[in-house]
């Protein structure tokens, strides 16, 4: 069984992509660079690359030159991945029309690298494990993958009930959701791959409003459709922490994490 495609808006990619780029660890860029330093020419397949966000962010911290594969089933956002390259002669992408839960290795032969943002989440176990098949044996960057985690500054007791309920809702479908991170976790290291786990948090504050706002209605739209019953109580919830973000008293973390394998 596969799960259905989950729709993302090329503005909600915009929006957060200032904040991906400050949320994704450094540390294991750094780590894949040095791994990749004898390299004279990487090919890199981006799963679900979306506005090609990732290549934008990682390309400058890898070796050069660089030929960018990047894959999603959306073409609309792949025309926005190839518009917007990153700023490099050195660096090409190529757009690639794919259903990532059916990649083979037959479809990454050349590939030196896998990268994926915000996937891992919204696959199932079969796909996950599928598409880790795929890639075996190559170096993977897995960034921003959700952990089930969020917290809010001021709290408030609805606070816990609602990131259940959002939790709840991210599983549904038999998606992974704030599962994911454990389960290819524990799907690598069976495979004698070097696996590093990193933090990757969204700090949102009073310069992130409307990143935050967006979030907020998402978040609280999900923990109602999952617990109707909430929806009561989640109208004065919300138009309390919107108040709190005009004053520039709300702030929000949203933590996810990054892996990187290296075969």
């Amino acid at each position: 069984m596969s799960a259905e495609p989950v729709p993302v808006s090329p503005d909600w990619l915009v929006l957060r992509e200032a904040a991906d780029a400050a949320a994704r660890s450094s540390e294991l860029a750094e780590r894949l660079a040095r791994h990749l330093a004898a390299s004279d020419h990487l090919v890199i397949h981006d799963l679900g690359a979306g506005s090609g966000a990732m290549a934008r962010w990682l390309a400058p911290r890898l070796p050069r030159p660089q030929h960018w594969v990047v894959h999603d089933r959306d073409a609309d956002l792949l025309e926005l991945a190839v518009a917007a390259p990153p700023g490099s002669a050195c660096v090409t992408v190529e757009a690639r029309r794919s259903d990532i839960a059916a990649l083979t290795a037959d479809d990454l032969v050349d590939a030196s690298l896998v990268t994926a943002s915000a996937l891992l989440d919204v696959l199932t176990v079969r796909e996950l494990v599928r598409m880790l098949r795929a890639c075996m044996g190559r170096p993977m960057l897995l960034a921003l993958t959700v952990v089930g985690r969020v917290t809010l500054a001021p709290a408030d007791r609805l606070d816990a009930r609602i990131g259940a309920a959002f939790n709840a809702h991210q599983r549904r479908g038999r998606l992974l959701g704030p599962d994911a991170v454990a389960t290819a976790f524990e799907a690598l290291r069976a495979t004698g791959a070097e696996v590093l786990v990193r933090p990757s948090p969204w700090r949102l504050g009073a310069a992130h409003a409307d990143l935050t706002l967006e979030w907020l209605d998402g978040w609280l739209a999900a923990a109602c459709e999952q617990e109707p019953a909430l929806a009561n109580t989640a109208t004065a919830y919300r138009y309390k922490r919107l108040a709190q973000a005009a004053a520039g008293q709300l702030t929000v973390t949203v933590e996810h994490a990054d892996l990187l394998v290296l075969p």
